[in-house]
């Protein structure tokens, strides 16, 4: 008898804390409170054009209607990712007017590289803000945090909790120009010599970030650039240096071979950072499917850009950019966005375009390219 009514209370107890448990799953919110981002032009929500106004349209004509501070038609990887997790578009940090800093940070600009510039922006085209000045304003911004809370100032409006370092996502989306921007110039065997001080850079900036308290980090890899028109027309080649689907071979290898060695030196980072998450994100799986079949995913176009001049194959002139004029004779030529950016993957032959940058996203949340395996979907459920 004793023993009947010892099981039942086991039984009711074991009940108990299954729906305790439940109970607080389903009432629970999002794991992250704040994202921070690192990055180029790839995840720039404004950055660039709020240090360097300038940005007039075609660009954000899908989703904002107008001109928003991104490289693209509409919404960008990062902006899916915030969405996911129940958090408004990140505002940059350069920008100083209408910023909402409660759920983090975008460090990332246009141009942006790995390793600090030789040049400046108005020499070469590449941005100041390299990835050691912006791991330099997230530093900065973390003590305007601490100090704000410690004084009780009136910046505490827009300005995320003091413990929110820890309970962050941080994202690293940087490295394509460090790639691209010497391509031309010295070629794609020259350019892998350096490729691993990139790497280097990029560990390194995630175990800074670690010192200062961030412990989930999310990077990811290099896009398949020799699948992107301005490459396609800025570097010389034959029909011969190219696969079947149009896309340059020995820069796609060479792409390969950066994310091969970023995705060990993350695992050696992972290994290196106690109870901190370090996610290799193979967007270039699901950037490359894209280029090589579109239709697949509702696409038409893969190589051709939406926005540019000169149609044929890529829609790209690399005198004449997505959105600018030029007088050539008695003609005025300008570089026009198609009507239907949804049916490309390219938006202006060196970004993507909003469908593009979904799908990317898709994969991203279902876990499908993390390495290792790491569901936003699951941690963030809606």
């Amino acid at each position: 008898m004793a023993s009947d009514l010892n099981r039942r209370r086991s039984y009711s107890l074991l009940i108990l804390i299954i729906v305790m448990l439940y109970g607080h799953k389903a009432d629970s919110k999002c794991d992250f409170e704040a994202i921070f981002n690192f990055g180029d032009s790839n995840s720039d929500t404004g950055g660039f054009w709020a240090a360097f106004p300038a940005q007039s349209g075609p660009w954000g004509m899908t989703y904002f209607k107008k001109p928003a501070g991104r490289a693209s038609d509409g919404r960008l990887i990062i902006d899916f990712l915030a969405k996911s997790l129940g958090m408004p578009f990140l505002s940059p940090y350069l920008q100083s007017i209408g910023s909402d800093f409660r759920h983090g940070a975008n460090f990332a600009t246009l141009a942006s590289t790995v390793l600090l510039p030789n040049t400046s922006l108005f020499v070469s085209g590449i941005s100041p803000f390299s990835l050691a000045i912006q791991l330099n304003q997230m530093k900065q911004f973390k003590v305007k945090v601490d100090e704000s809370h410690s004084s009780d100032q009136p910046g505490l409006k827009i300005l995320p909790s003091k413990n929110v370092f820890g309970k962050s996502l941080y994202t690293f989306y940087i490295g394509q120009n460090d790639f691209t921007s010497n391509l031309a110039s010295i070629g794609v065997e020259r350019v892998k010599q350096y490729l691993p001080q990139v790497i280097g850079q990029i560990a390194g900036t995630i175990k800074e970030i670690y010192g200062i308290g961030g412990r989930t980090f999310l990077v990811l890899n290099l896009a398949p650039v020799g699948c992107y028109p301005a490459i396609l027309t800025g570097y010389s080649h034959t029909v011969s240096d190219l696969d079947k689907f149009g896309c340059l071979i020995s820069i796609n290898k060479a792409v390969k071979y950066y994310n091969a060695l970023l995705k060990k030196t993350l695992s050696e980072t992972r290994t290196e950072l106690r109870n901190a998450t370090v996610i290799y994100l193979d967007t270039h799986k699901i950037l490359l499917d894209l280029f090589q079949h579109p239709k697949s995913y509702g696409i038409k176009h893969g190589i051709k850009a939406c926005c540019g001049y000169g149609g044929r194959l890529y829609n790209f002139d690399q005198k004449l950019f997505c959105g600018n004029t030029k007088v050539v004779g008695n003609s005025s030529l300008t570089a026009k966005a198609c009507r239907d950016p949804h049916n490309y993957v390219s938006w202006d032959g060196i970004h993507a375009t909003e469908a593009a940058n979904h799908h990317i996203s898709t994969a991203i949340l279902d876990g499908s390219i993390s390495y290792p395996p790491f569901i936003l979907n699951n941690l963030c459920p809606p």
